[in-house]
């Protein structure tokens, strides 16, 4: 090898370093998502590659806010369901509940007073509206019992009682049956004893529907 050759290598260029290196405050995904080629004509090209940074945030925060809103509308769905559950079903039906155990407490209340209330002079007629509250087996026990010892007893030792019910409570009810606690006071005056005596009892009083209407089936001192 001549010395011209040796120098002729020594001439060679080599690369710049800082060349390929990015400029200060050149975006560094630019120098990353550019692809350089030559074309067929020895032209230089260059690739970009779309940034898919961006475009994977701003699907994200799509997603979020759909997930949001679905919740929303899940939760406003659940809501307007248990409203329509609630007055379609559980609000009539307990209006209707609480209808019925104001029947069975007025049925019971009022058959009570009628049974524990009579007088010598409007005997028949107190016995006939006490009977109109009865119903079953026991309308035929009351019968029997009103025609051997109320009857006889009321006539002879002119007694006359008058009952108030103080307090009822519903114990149990049902379609077609209920219990009614009753707290009665009854006053009693007769020929004997013209003084009035005053009785306090509790009664459990057994109802019974009969042609839509709650009727005494059982009348059970407590």
């Amino acid at each position: 090898m001549t010395a011209e050759q040796d120098s002729h290598i020594g001439d060679v260029e080599t690369p710049d370093a800082e060349a390929d290196e990015p400029a200060a405050g050149m975006d560094t995904r630019d120098a990353v998502d550019d692809r350089s080629g030559y074309d067929k004509s020895g032209e230089r090209t260059t690739t970009r590659r779309p940034r898919l940074g961006v475009s994977t945030g701003w699907l994200r925060r799509c997603l979020v806010l759909w997930r949001s809103i679905l919740l929303g509308l899940l939760i406003l769905g659940a809501t307007a369901v248990a409203a329509c559950v609630f007055f379609l079903q559980y609000r009539p039906y307990h209006q209707t509940t609480d209808a019925a155990a104001r029947d069975a407490i007025k049925a019971a209340s009022e058959g009570s007073v009628a049974l524990l209330s009579y007088a010598p002079d409007t005997l028949e007629h107190d016995l006939v509206n006490a009977k109109s509250h009865l119903t079953g087996e026991f309308l035929g026990y009351y019968d029997k019992f009103t025609r051997q010892i109320v009857t006889p007893a009321a006539k002879e030792h002119h007694v006359q009682t008058t009952a108030v019910v103080a307090r009822a409570a519903l114990l149990e009810l049902h379609p077609n049956s209920a219990v009614v606690l009753t707290f009665i006071d009854q006053t009693t005056m007769s020929k004997d004893k013209p003084e009035p005596i005053v009785a306090a009892s509790a009664v459990r009083v057994g109802l019974t529907k009969t042609d839509g209407r709650w009727l005494i089936s059982a009348f059970d001192p407590v």
